[in-house]
């Protein structure tokens, strides 16, 4: 019996390098949405893009492609209503959405301060900018607001609510996703984030599914062809950073080590 071919194909970058389709992914492998993917290098973008940007989605049905990890997101929300990859409640949607769209557009010092690595990781004299110090203290109470609003909510609901920003996994916490990798890899402080967004840190961590996109990502790094130079040891040449790779089987710790 043929296997029928999934309607998606998703195009991006090598997760381990690429936070924008990191988040497409893991909301793809999370929601058991069947799909293809392709990753690319950096100089074979425009072969695949028209924007030269990437991810991108390709809908063979609709012979259609989408660009932009916020679109593609919403277009399978829209496709998949009964998966919830926003939230049922109204109230708490609207607030996932905020929360995803602040991500999305938002904290430009960051991105640019830590650039994307996911399995590196640089000690010594990583400075950070009192303006990145100010964007992280911004998301850590973006996540412990999440977190106090929506266990209140579901409660008033009398609904479970399975410990992830929004009660279920979302769109929103696939947006934060990278965020985490980036923070581990720079050895940010997590000393002003709250309890809720530490519990929430510790969910994400250990959820298989994201250990098993984990697991991915080092696969990636065993084949040569995947490497972006551009990305790896952005400190070179600097003797107060070293640099090197987290082991596979690091686990999460509030200390953040």
């Amino acid at each position: 019996m043929a296997t029928e071919t999934p309607d998606y194909h998703l195009i991006g970058l090598y997760t381990r390098y690429s936070s924008w389709t990191a988040r497409v992914e893991a909301v793809l492998e999370y929601f058991k949405i069947p799909h293809t993917h392709q990753f690319i290098k950096l100089s074979e973008i425009k072969t695949h893009s028209p924007t030269g940007l990437v991810p991108i989605l390709q809908v063979h049905t609709l012979n259609t492609t989408i660009s932009d990890s916020l679109s593609i997101c919403e277009f399978l929300a829209e496709s998949h209503p009964e998966l919830a990859l926003w939230p049922r409640d109204r109230r708490l949607r609207a607030l996932a959405r905020t929360a995803a769209s602040q991500m999305h557009s938002g904290f430009s010092v960051l991105r640019h301060t830590f650039p994307t690595n996911f399995l590196a990781r640089y000690t010594g004299n990583v400075s950070i900018p009192e303006d990145a110090v100010a964007e992280i203290e911004r998301m850590f109470g973006i996540w412990d607001a999440a977190r106090l609003v929506t266990k209140k909510r579901l409660s008033e609901l009398g609904e479970e609510d399975r410990g992830f920003l929004f009660g279920g996994f979302s769109v929103a916490d696939a947006f934060f996703w990278p965020i985490l990798w980036r923070f581990r890899s720079y050895g940010v402080p997590l000393d002003a984030a709250g309890p809720d967004a530490l519990a929430w840190m510790e969910k994400m961590w250990s959820d298989p599914v994201f250990r098993a996109l984990g697991d991915r990502y080092y696969g990636q790094a065993k084949d040569p062809g995947s490497q972006i130079a551009h990305y790896d040891d952005i400190f070179r040449g600097r003797e107060d950073i070293q640099y090197s790779l987290f082991p596979q089987d690091w686990t999460f710790s509030v200390t953040g080590k």
